[in-house]
Parts: structure tokens; C-alpha cells; sequence
């Protein structure tokens, strides 16, 4: 079993972690009120953290297309990823939070689906 699938819980708690910080950012009482939450602006040391686990995570899902029995899930993780990304960019903030929503309940499934996966191969 390759070392890369014991990442896979750390990218499932980040997973988790967007959800809250969108929801924060991006949620309803952000719509309700109007606001637009690239002026709320994250802390530095928040940015950065975020930036960078999202960066490692798309190495390590790249990383995922290296072993056969991990390819498949690899490839969904990265096609969700980048068609969330383009729906994100093309529609009105009220949908952003739905759609972020919803590509992260797929990707954590792919993920829980990935560990069952590594448990089942060993």
C-alpha cells in the first residue's frame, strides 16, 4: 500500500475544515447581508495555511495517479476539483456556497471511498 493513502484522513479533516471557513466566508449571512467576502479579507497566517494545503492536496492527488488501484480515484478527485473551480468562476455568489458544498461532499466521499479502498488491500 503506498504511503500516499495515509494522507488520505488529513485530506478528509481539510475537507471538512473548507466547509466551515466557506460557510463563514461565503455563507448566508454573507449573501443575506450583502457582503462580499473578498472584502473580509483572511488573516496572513490563515491564507497561507490554506493555500498551501490546497496546493499539496493537488500534489498529492496527482501523487494518486502514480499506483493503479489508486488512479481512478485520483482522476475523479482532480476532475471534480477543476470542474468546481470553473463553475465557481462563472457563477453568482449566491450559488458559490452550493457549489462548494457540493463538490466537497463528493470529494470527501471519493475520499472515504479511497480509505475503504487501502483497508479492503490490506
Amino acid at each position: 500500500m503506498p504511503l500516499l493513502l495515509l494522507a488520505a484522513p488529513l485530506f478528509i479533516a481539510f475537507e471538512l475544515w473548507q466547509l466551515v471557513m466557506s460557510e463563514r466566508y461565503v455563507g448566508i449571512k454573507q449573501i443575506a447581508r450583502n457582503g462580499d467576502p473578498r472584502k473580509l479579507g483572511l488573516s496572513e497566517i490563515t491564507a497561507f495555511c490554506w493555500s498551501s494545503a490546497i496546493i499539496i492536496y493537488w500534489a498529492w492527488m496527482l501523487g494518486l495517479m502514480l499506483t493503479p488501484f489508486t488512479r481512478v480515484h485520483g482522476l475523479v478527485l482532480l476532475i471534480v476539483s477543476v470542474a468546481g473551480f470553473s463553475v465557481r468562476r462563472n457563477c453568482g455568489i449566491k450559488w458559490v456556497l452550493v457549489t462548494l458544498t457540493l463538490e466537497g461532499a463528493i470529494r470527501i466521499g471519493l475520499l472515504v471511498s479511497l480509505v475503504g479502498t487501502a483497508w479492503h488491500r490490506l
